[in-house]
Protein backbone atom coordinates (compact mmCIF):
# COMPACT_ATOMS: atom_id res chain seq x y z
CA UNK A 1 0.00 0.00 0.00
CA UNK A 2 2.83 2.35 1.04
CA UNK A 3 4.82 1.69 -1.84
CA UNK A 4 1.18 2.68 -4.14
CA UNK A 5 1.22 6.20 -2.45
CA UNK A 6 4.93 6.55 -3.33
CA UNK A 7 3.93 6.08 -6.63
CA UNK A 8 0.87 7.98 -7.00
CA UNK A 9 2.69 10.91 -5.21
CA UNK A 10 5.80 11.29 -7.54
CA UNK A 11 3.38 10.70 -10.61
CA UNK A 12 1.27 13.71 -9.53
CA UNK A 13 4.56 15.54 -8.61
CA UNK A 14 5.70 15.18 -12.44
CA UNK A 15 2.05 15.93 -13.62
CA UNK A 16 2.47 19.43 -12.25
CA UNK A 17 5.85 19.99 -12.96
CA UNK A 18 4.89 19.74 -16.85
CA UNK A 19 1.69 21.46 -16.35
CA UNK A 20 3.90 24.06 -14.84
CA UNK A 21 6.08 23.95 -17.06
CA UNK A 22 4.20 24.11 -19.77
CA UNK A 23 2.45 27.43 -18.18
CA UNK A 24 5.24 29.21 -18.06
CA UNK A 25 6.60 28.55 -21.30
CA UNK A 26 3.24 29.69 -22.61
CA UNK A 27 3.41 33.38 -20.51
CA UNK A 28 7.30 33.70 -21.97
CA UNK A 29 6.26 32.94 -25.20
CA UNK A 30 3.54 35.86 -25.32
CA UNK A 31 5.93 37.94 -23.32
CA UNK A 32 8.81 37.87 -25.89
CA UNK A 33 6.11 38.43 -28.45
CA UNK A 34 4.78 41.49 -27.12
CA UNK A 35 8.50 42.69 -26.61
CA UNK A 36 9.35 41.59 -29.95
CA UNK A 37 6.54 43.62 -31.73
CA UNK A 38 6.92 46.62 -29.38
CA UNK A 39 10.45 47.06 -30.69
CA UNK A 40 9.21 46.59 -34.41
CA UNK A 41 8.78 49.87 -35.98
CA UNK A 42 5.53 50.19 -38.83
CA UNK A 43 6.98 49.84 -42.38
CA UNK A 44 6.98 53.25 -44.08
CA UNK A 45 3.98 53.81 -46.68
CA UNK A 46 4.65 55.56 -49.77
CA UNK A 47 2.06 57.90 -51.07
CA UNK A 48 1.63 60.82 -53.26
CA UNK A 49 0.23 64.33 -51.95
CA UNK A 50 -1.05 67.61 -53.12
CA UNK A 51 -0.59 70.71 -50.94
CA UNK A 52 -4.61 72.28 -50.30
CA UNK A 53 -4.87 75.96 -52.22
CA UNK A 54 -7.82 77.98 -52.24
CA UNK A 55 -8.74 77.86 -56.13
CA UNK A 56 -11.67 78.86 -58.38
CA UNK A 57 -14.58 76.88 -58.73
CA UNK A 58 -16.90 76.58 -61.98
CA UNK A 59 -19.78 74.84 -60.97
CA UNK A 60 -21.96 73.67 -63.83
CA UNK A 61 -24.97 71.28 -64.80
CA UNK A 62 -24.00 67.80 -66.43
CA UNK A 63 -25.95 65.34 -68.45
CA UNK A 64 -25.96 63.17 -70.86
CA UNK A 65 -28.31 64.03 -74.03
CA UNK A 66 -29.06 62.79 -77.68
CA UNK A 67 -28.85 64.81 -80.59
CA UNK A 68 -31.16 65.09 -83.26
CA UNK A 69 -31.12 66.84 -86.31
CA UNK A 70 -33.04 70.77 -86.53
CA UNK A 71 -34.48 69.22 -89.66
CA UNK A 72 -34.77 65.49 -89.71
CA UNK A 73 -37.77 63.62 -91.37
CA UNK A 74 -39.02 60.23 -92.62
CA UNK A 75 -39.72 61.12 -96.84
CA UNK A 76 -42.60 59.03 -97.02
CA UNK A 77 -45.46 58.77 -100.01
CA UNK A 78 -48.32 59.82 -100.26
CA UNK A 79 -50.30 58.30 -102.91
CA UNK A 80 -49.97 54.99 -104.17
CA UNK A 81 -48.43 53.31 -107.27
CA UNK A 82 -45.52 51.90 -109.29
CA UNK A 83 -42.54 53.67 -108.44
CA UNK A 84 -40.83 55.11 -112.09
CA UNK A 85 -37.76 56.79 -110.60
CA UNK A 86 -35.72 57.25 -107.75
CA UNK A 87 -33.71 60.38 -108.35
CA UNK A 88 -30.75 60.20 -106.08
CA UNK A 89 -28.15 57.86 -103.89
CA UNK A 90 -27.26 57.60 -100.44
CA UNK A 91 -26.21 60.52 -98.49
CA UNK A 92 -26.73 62.92 -101.54
CA UNK A 93 -26.44 66.97 -100.68
CA UNK A 94 -30.05 67.81 -101.56
CA UNK A 95 -31.93 70.93 -102.12
CA UNK A 96 -35.17 72.42 -101.27
CA UNK A 97 -37.74 71.23 -103.57
CA UNK A 98 -35.88 68.96 -105.51
CA UNK A 99 -37.50 65.92 -106.85
CA UNK A 100 -36.39 62.48 -105.38
CA UNK A 101 -38.86 59.95 -106.52
CA UNK A 102 -41.78 59.56 -109.38
CA UNK A 103 -44.22 57.45 -109.33
CA UNK A 104 -46.28 56.94 -112.64
CA UNK A 105 -48.67 59.48 -113.09
CA UNK A 106 -49.82 58.04 -116.51
CA UNK A 107 -53.30 57.92 -116.13
CA UNK A 108 -53.61 61.43 -113.93
CA UNK A 109 -51.61 62.97 -116.98
CA UNK A 110 -53.92 61.49 -119.79
CA UNK A 111 -57.07 63.05 -117.13
CA UNK A 112 -55.37 66.45 -117.25
CA UNK A 113 -55.71 67.07 -120.84
CA UNK A 114 -59.75 66.38 -120.05
CA UNK A 115 -59.45 68.66 -117.15
CA UNK A 116 -57.76 71.69 -119.26
CA UNK A 117 -60.22 71.02 -121.73
CA UNK A 118 -63.61 71.10 -119.27
CA UNK A 119 -62.24 74.26 -117.95
CA UNK A 120 -61.79 75.89 -121.37
CA UNK A 121 -65.30 74.42 -122.80
CA UNK A 122 -66.81 76.00 -119.18
CA UNK A 123 -65.35 79.31 -119.72
CA UNK A 124 -66.37 79.85 -122.87
CA UNK A 125 -69.89 78.62 -121.73
CA UNK A 126 -70.08 81.63 -119.42
CA UNK A 127 -68.90 84.02 -121.32
CA UNK A 128 -71.66 83.34 -123.70
CA UNK A 129 -74.05 83.24 -121.13
CA UNK A 130 -72.32 87.14 -119.72
CA UNK A 131 -73.47 88.13 -123.45
CA UNK A 132 -76.45 87.25 -123.77
CA UNK A 133 -77.82 88.14 -120.79
CA UNK A 134 -76.68 91.59 -121.22
CA UNK A 135 -78.38 91.62 -124.32
CA UNK A 136 -81.60 90.37 -122.20
CA UNK A 137 -81.82 87.13 -124.34
CA UNK A 138 -80.90 84.63 -121.47
CA UNK A 139 -81.22 85.08 -117.76
CA UNK A 140 -79.25 85.59 -114.38
CA UNK A 141 -80.17 81.71 -113.68
CA UNK A 142 -77.96 80.78 -116.52
CA UNK A 143 -75.48 82.60 -115.88
CA UNK A 144 -74.94 81.13 -112.19
CA UNK A 145 -74.97 77.16 -114.07
CA UNK A 146 -72.73 78.63 -116.44
CA UNK A 147 -70.74 79.98 -113.43
CA UNK A 148 -71.03 76.64 -111.18
CA UNK A 149 -70.06 74.66 -114.22
CA UNK A 150 -66.85 76.45 -114.67
CA UNK A 151 -66.21 76.37 -110.71
CA UNK A 152 -66.49 72.24 -110.82
CA UNK A 153 -64.41 72.18 -113.75
CA UNK A 154 -61.68 74.18 -112.07
CA UNK A 155 -61.94 72.29 -109.25
CA UNK A 156 -61.26 68.99 -110.83
CA UNK A 157 -58.33 70.64 -112.62
CA UNK A 158 -57.09 71.23 -108.87
CA UNK A 159 -57.70 68.32 -107.85
CA UNK A 160 -55.44 66.30 -110.24
CA UNK A 161 -52.81 68.40 -110.23
CA UNK A 162 -52.73 67.60 -106.77
CA UNK A 163 -52.40 64.41 -107.14
CA UNK A 164 -49.66 64.41 -109.42
CA UNK A 165 -47.90 66.81 -107.57
CA UNK A 166 -48.19 63.96 -104.63
CA UNK A 167 -46.56 61.29 -107.26
CA UNK A 168 -43.65 63.69 -107.23
CA UNK A 169 -41.81 63.14 -104.25
CA UNK A 170 -39.56 66.35 -103.72
CA UNK A 171 -37.63 67.44 -100.42
CA UNK A 172 -39.43 69.13 -97.58
CA UNK A 173 -35.93 70.97 -96.85
CA UNK A 174 -32.15 71.26 -97.79
CA UNK A 175 -30.18 68.42 -96.82
CA UNK A 176 -29.05 64.76 -96.71
CA UNK A 177 -30.56 62.18 -97.53
CA UNK A 178 -30.26 58.64 -96.64
CA UNK A 179 -30.11 54.68 -98.06
CA UNK A 180 -33.40 54.51 -100.67
CA UNK A 181 -35.78 52.46 -99.49
CA UNK A 182 -37.70 51.24 -102.22
CA UNK A 183 -36.85 50.39 -105.45
CA UNK A 184 -37.63 51.01 -109.44
CA UNK A 185 -40.91 49.27 -110.68
CA UNK A 186 -42.10 48.23 -106.80
CA UNK A 187 -45.88 49.16 -105.92
CA UNK A 188 -46.02 51.17 -102.49
CA UNK A 189 -48.67 51.94 -100.53
CA UNK A 190 -49.50 55.39 -98.61
CA UNK A 191 -47.11 56.46 -95.73
CA UNK A 192 -44.56 53.94 -97.07
CA UNK A 193 -40.95 55.65 -96.33
CA UNK A 194 -38.75 56.27 -98.79
CA UNK A 195 -35.68 57.32 -96.91
CA UNK A 196 -34.55 59.82 -94.24
CA UNK A 197 -33.48 63.19 -95.12
CA UNK A 198 -31.30 65.21 -92.39
CA UNK A 199 -29.99 68.40 -92.01
CA UNK A 200 -26.70 68.00 -90.03
CA UNK A 201 -25.47 71.84 -90.45
CA UNK A 202 -27.45 72.27 -86.97
CA UNK A 203 -28.27 69.96 -84.47
CA UNK A 204 -30.89 70.00 -81.27
CA UNK A 205 -29.62 68.29 -78.54
CA UNK A 206 -32.47 67.06 -75.69
CA UNK A 207 -31.40 66.40 -72.40
CA UNK A 208 -33.14 66.33 -68.76
CA UNK A 209 -31.79 67.85 -65.87
CA UNK A 210 -32.82 67.43 -62.04
CA UNK A 211 -35.45 69.66 -60.65
CA UNK A 212 -33.38 71.35 -58.08
CA UNK A 213 -31.37 72.42 -61.17
CA UNK A 214 -34.26 74.32 -62.79
CA UNK A 215 -34.05 77.68 -61.41
CA UNK A 216 -30.33 77.71 -63.10
CA UNK A 217 -31.41 77.74 -66.35
CA UNK A 218 -33.07 80.25 -69.09
CA UNK A 219 -33.28 80.88 -72.67
CA UNK A 220 -29.85 81.75 -74.40
CA UNK A 221 -27.69 80.07 -71.62
CA UNK A 222 -25.03 78.62 -73.29
CA UNK A 223 -24.19 75.09 -73.24
CA UNK A 224 -21.10 73.15 -74.44
CA UNK A 225 -21.70 69.80 -75.51
CA UNK A 226 -18.80 66.87 -76.80
CA UNK A 227 -18.85 63.34 -77.53
CA UNK A 228 -16.28 62.37 -74.60
CA UNK A 229 -16.63 63.86 -70.70
CA UNK A 230 -13.30 65.67 -71.08
CA UNK A 231 -13.60 66.95 -74.60
CA UNK A 232 -16.79 69.21 -74.84
CA UNK A 233 -15.83 71.08 -78.19
CA UNK A 234 -18.97 72.25 -79.39
CA UNK A 235 -20.99 75.19 -78.28
CA UNK A 236 -24.65 75.74 -78.26
CA UNK A 237 -27.67 77.62 -76.68
CA UNK A 238 -30.72 76.52 -74.61
CA UNK A 239 -33.82 77.11 -77.19
CA UNK A 240 -36.30 75.81 -75.07
CA UNK A 241 -37.30 73.95 -71.20
CA UNK A 242 -40.06 71.84 -70.76
CA UNK A 243 -42.78 74.20 -68.21
CA UNK A 244 -43.29 70.99 -67.25
CA UNK A 245 -41.91 68.28 -64.43
CA UNK A 246 -42.03 64.72 -65.33
CA UNK A 247 -44.04 63.43 -62.02
CA UNK A 248 -42.26 59.95 -61.88
CA UNK A 249 -38.50 60.92 -62.60
CA UNK A 250 -38.02 64.71 -60.96
CA UNK A 251 -36.42 65.53 -64.12
CA UNK A 252 -37.26 68.51 -66.28
CA UNK A 253 -36.49 68.11 -70.41
CA UNK A 254 -34.13 70.45 -72.02
CA UNK A 255 -33.47 71.62 -75.74
CA UNK A 256 -30.44 72.99 -76.86
CA UNK A 257 -29.36 73.84 -80.32
CA UNK A 258 -25.82 74.77 -82.23
CA UNK A 259 -23.93 74.81 -85.30
CA UNK A 260 -22.32 71.08 -86.75
CA UNK A 261 -20.63 72.45 -89.81
CA UNK A 262 -18.25 69.49 -90.53
CA UNK A 263 -21.21 67.05 -89.47
CA UNK A 264 -19.58 65.41 -86.80
CA UNK A 265 -22.39 64.81 -84.67
CA UNK A 266 -25.55 62.18 -86.00
CA UNK A 267 -28.84 62.48 -85.11
CA UNK A 268 -29.60 59.91 -82.40
CA UNK A 269 -25.62 60.12 -81.22
CA UNK A 270 -25.32 59.74 -77.62
CA UNK A 271 -23.43 63.49 -76.44
CA UNK A 272 -22.45 64.66 -73.05
CA UNK A 273 -23.51 68.33 -71.79
CA UNK A 274 -22.63 70.75 -69.69
CA UNK A 275 -24.44 74.27 -68.75
CA UNK A 276 -21.81 76.37 -66.75
CA UNK A 277 -22.60 79.07 -63.81
CA UNK A 278 -21.14 81.56 -62.62
CA UNK A 279 -17.28 81.43 -61.71
CA UNK A 280 -16.83 81.01 -57.11
CA UNK A 281 -13.68 81.78 -55.74
CA UNK A 282 -11.83 80.37 -52.68
CA UNK A 283 -13.07 76.54 -53.14
CA UNK A 284 -11.15 74.23 -51.66
CA UNK A 285 -11.07 70.89 -54.19
CA UNK A 286 -9.17 67.91 -53.99
CA UNK A 287 -8.82 64.82 -56.34
CA UNK A 288 -11.67 62.20 -55.71
CA UNK A 289 -8.84 59.46 -55.14
CA UNK A 290 -8.07 61.70 -51.66
CA UNK A 291 -11.90 61.03 -50.32
CA UNK A 292 -12.24 57.57 -48.85
CA UNK A 293 -16.24 57.47 -48.72
CA UNK A 294 -17.24 54.76 -45.75
CA UNK A 295 -19.96 53.73 -43.30
CA UNK A 296 -18.74 56.75 -41.18
CA UNK A 297 -18.55 59.42 -43.27
CA UNK A 298 -16.04 60.66 -45.35
CA UNK A 299 -12.49 60.95 -44.37
CA UNK A 300 -8.95 61.98 -45.85
CA UNK A 301 -5.51 61.56 -44.88
CA UNK A 302 -2.91 64.55 -43.70
CA UNK A 303 0.50 64.39 -43.83
CA UNK A 304 1.85 65.60 -40.82
CA UNK A 305 5.29 65.86 -38.97
CA UNK A 306 5.23 62.68 -36.86
CA UNK A 307 5.74 63.59 -32.76
CA UNK A 308 9.36 63.81 -30.83
CA UNK A 309 9.62 60.60 -29.07
CA UNK A 310 9.90 61.29 -25.38
CA UNK A 311 13.01 60.46 -24.10
CA UNK A 312 13.46 59.05 -20.32
CA UNK A 313 15.13 61.50 -17.72
CA UNK A 314 18.14 58.99 -17.10
CA UNK A 315 18.63 58.30 -20.80
CA UNK A 316 22.56 58.26 -21.48
CA UNK A 317 23.98 60.68 -24.35
CA UNK A 318 24.58 58.48 -27.38
CA UNK A 319 28.04 57.38 -27.89
CA UNK A 320 29.97 58.63 -30.41
CA UNK A 321 29.75 56.72 -33.97
CA UNK A 322 32.26 56.85 -36.27
CA UNK A 323 31.84 59.13 -39.43
CA UNK A 324 29.65 57.45 -42.51
CA UNK A 325 30.53 57.12 -45.65
CA UNK A 326 29.09 60.06 -47.67
CA UNK A 327 27.59 59.46 -51.35
CA UNK A 328 28.57 61.67 -54.48
CA UNK A 329 26.57 64.77 -53.68
CA UNK A 330 27.82 65.13 -50.03
CA UNK A 331 24.59 64.70 -48.02
CA UNK A 332 25.12 61.37 -45.36
CA UNK A 333 23.33 58.51 -46.58
CA UNK A 334 20.83 58.23 -43.91
CA UNK A 335 20.02 61.85 -45.11
CA UNK A 336 16.23 60.86 -45.86
CA UNK A 337 13.23 63.47 -45.53
CA UNK A 338 11.78 64.41 -42.74
CA UNK A 339 9.68 61.82 -40.22
CA UNK A 340 6.04 61.86 -41.41
CA UNK A 341 3.22 60.06 -40.49
CA UNK A 342 -0.61 59.98 -42.37
CA UNK A 343 -3.43 61.22 -39.84
CA UNK A 344 -7.54 60.42 -40.67
CA UNK A 345 -9.39 63.72 -40.84
CA UNK A 346 -13.33 63.41 -41.42
CA UNK A 347 -14.23 65.74 -43.55
CA UNK A 348 -17.98 67.03 -45.12
CA UNK A 349 -17.72 66.67 -48.94
CA UNK A 350 -19.87 69.05 -51.52
CA UNK A 351 -20.05 69.08 -55.50
CA UNK A 352 -18.10 67.22 -58.14
CA UNK A 353 -16.43 67.30 -60.91
CA UNK A 354 -14.44 65.28 -62.80
CA UNK A 355 -11.95 64.20 -60.56
CA UNK A 356 -12.37 66.74 -58.39
CA UNK A 357 -14.66 67.48 -55.02
CA UNK A 358 -15.10 69.88 -53.15
CA UNK A 359 -14.46 70.07 -49.41
CA UNK A 360 -16.72 71.99 -47.47
CA UNK A 361 -15.34 71.13 -43.89
CA UNK A 362 -12.39 69.38 -42.29
CA UNK A 363 -9.48 70.69 -44.79
CA UNK A 364 -7.50 73.92 -44.60
CA UNK A 365 -5.53 75.70 -47.15
CA UNK A 366 -1.99 74.57 -46.47
CA UNK A 367 -2.52 71.31 -45.44
CA UNK A 368 -0.69 68.33 -47.55
CA UNK A 369 -3.39 65.39 -48.51
CA UNK A 370 -2.48 62.13 -49.46
CA UNK A 371 -4.02 60.86 -53.09
CA UNK A 372 -3.01 57.47 -53.73
CA UNK A 373 -1.68 54.54 -51.37
CA UNK A 374 -4.56 55.02 -48.63
CA UNK A 375 -5.34 51.51 -48.64
CA UNK A 376 -2.36 50.50 -46.94
CA UNK A 377 -2.76 53.41 -44.07
CA UNK A 378 -4.51 54.07 -41.03
CA UNK A 379 -3.93 56.41 -38.66
CA UNK A 380 -0.44 57.11 -37.60
CA UNK A 381 1.46 55.29 -40.17
CA UNK A 382 5.02 56.36 -41.07
CA UNK A 383 4.81 57.82 -44.71
CA UNK A 384 7.25 58.83 -47.84
CA UNK A 385 5.55 61.18 -50.20
CA UNK A 386 6.58 60.12 -53.99
CA UNK A 387 4.26 62.38 -56.28
CA UNK A 388 5.69 60.45 -59.52
CA UNK A 389 2.90 58.11 -58.50
CA UNK A 390 -0.16 61.02 -58.78
CA UNK A 391 -3.30 59.15 -60.06
CA UNK A 392 -4.81 62.31 -61.75
CA UNK A 393 -3.55 64.05 -64.34
CA UNK A 394 -1.65 67.22 -62.79
CA UNK A 395 -2.91 66.84 -59.52
CA UNK A 396 -4.44 70.07 -59.06
CA UNK A 397 -7.30 71.87 -56.89
CA UNK A 398 -8.14 74.59 -59.50
CA UNK A 399 -10.85 72.67 -61.26
CA UNK A 400 -11.79 73.97 -64.78
CA UNK A 401 -15.10 72.54 -64.45
CA UNK A 402 -17.31 71.36 -61.88
CA UNK A 403 -20.88 70.05 -61.43
CA UNK A 404 -23.33 71.49 -58.73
Amino acid sequence: MMKRFILATILLVVVVAICGGLIWFNFFRDKMIEQFFAGMKAPVVTISAITVEPAQWTPGIEAVGTAAAAEGVDVAVQTGGIVEKILFKANDKVQQGQLLVQIDDAVERAGLVSANTAVAVSQDALSRAQALLQRNVSTVASLQDAQNNLDKAKGALTQLEATLDEKAIKAPFAGTIGIPKIDVGQYVQPATVVATLQNLDRIKVNFSVPEQELGSLKIGQPVRFGLKEDELNFSGTITGIDPKIDAASRLVSVQALLDNPDGTLRPGQFIRVRVDLPVESDVIALPQTAVTISLYGAYVYAVQDAPAEAKPADAKPAEAKPAEAKPADGKPADAAAPNLIAKQIFVKVGRRSGDMIEILEGVKPGMQIVTSGQNKLSSGSPVAVDNSVQPVKGATVNPEASKS
